[in-house]
Order: structure tokens, then C-alpha cells, then sequence
């Protein structure tokens, strides 16, 4: 539980950071939109059990200002095994917060939801608490992320693992 708080109060500094940071320059001439963006997301995986993530994921983003954004996330994630573990494959269900901290270009975001697990016979629903850093232009979105499931169990039969993935995505305005 310990854990928990620590890293719910780390995602929620992030969203902070990214709100000092990134100043509200909304002028009159702004147009909030929505965006949608489609990515693949490939990462490592921090147990001994599994080794490679692999993943597709749809955003929609609703920019507040022209350096805010709140975020909903959706795909698939599949945690594949090493040898003696079943593959693990999950749908990430995720809200979050964007905010650009230089040149328009670089963004700090944090989301939190849940990763629900639908492959093999493991019924876990997992609180998910996502932190990342990327580099976005008109159509393209780069970044790095942690991901932390706080509820799948690990090789050591303990529940939390985590994740390191780097996301490549082609986005729209709507």
C-alpha cells in the first residue's frame, strides 16, 4: 500500500511539474480541438519472467491550451514470457495529463487507470500509473515511459512489476 501512494503522489507531481512548466498561453485566437493519434509501443519488461512488451494504442487528446492537454488512452499490450510463464496480455485504460515544457515540442504527460489482463486464465484488473517524456510535432508523437502494474504478480509471486517502452505514433486533428 505503501508503494501505492508513493507512486499515485509521483504521477500526480508530474502532472504539477508539467502545469508549472508548461504556462497557459491560450490567447484569444486559440482553437481547443481534440487530436487522435494511433501508436505502437515496444519496451522491456522488469521481471524476470517476461522479457519483451509489445503494443498498439489509440489517444484521444483534448488540448486546453496550446501547451496543456488532458489524455485518454486505449489498445492492447502483450508482456511476452520467457519460458515457464504464460504470455500476459492486457488492455490499458488510461486518463492523463500533457503538458510541454519546451519549444512547444517536448512534454512531460502522467496517466493513471487500469491494465485489464484478457489472455490465458488470468483475471486480474491492475491499477496502471504511466509517467512519460516525448517529443511531439504536427503529425508525429516520440516518447519513453514507465509503466508500473501495481496489481500483476511477478516471477516471485508479489504482486507489481513494471515496464520501460518507447511509443512511436502518427496523429490527427479531429
Amino acid at each position: 500500500m505503501k508503494n501505492n501512494l508513493k507512486s499515485i503522489i509521483a504521477v500526480i507531481a508530474l502532472c504539477f511539474v508539467g502545469t508549472v512548466n508548461a504556462q497557459d498561453i491560450k490567447g484569444d485566437d486559440y482553437e481547443q480541438k481534440f487530436k487522435l493519434g494511433v501508436g505502437a509501443n515496444a519496451g522491456y519488461v522488469f521481471d524476470d519472467a517476461y522479457g519483451l512488451a509489445l503494443g498498439v494504442d489509440v489517444r484521444l487528446q483534448y488540448d486546453l491550451s496550446k501547451r496543456t492537454s488532458l489524455t485518454l488512452t486505449t489498445g492492447f499490450t502483450n508482456l511476452f514470457k520467457d519460458e515457464a510463464v504464460k504470455d500476459l496480455g492486457f488492455i490499458p485504460v488510461k486518463a492523463g495529463f500533457k503538458g510541454f515544457i519546451w519549444e512547444d515540442r517536448f512534454y512531460l504527460m502522467g496517466e493513471v487507470g487500469a491494465a485489464i489482463s484478457v489472455t490465458n486464465s488470468y483475471d486480474k484488473t491492475s491499477l496502471l500509473l504511466a509517467p512519460s517524456i516525448g517529443y511531439a510535432t504536427k503529425y508525429i508523437d516520440l516518447s519513453v515511459r514507465y509503466e508500473h502494474y501495481n496489481d500483476f504478480a511477478n516471477a516471485k509471486g508479489k504482486e507489481g512489476m513494471g515496464q520501460l517502452a518507447l511509443r512511436l505514433a502518427y496523429g490527427f486533428k479531429l
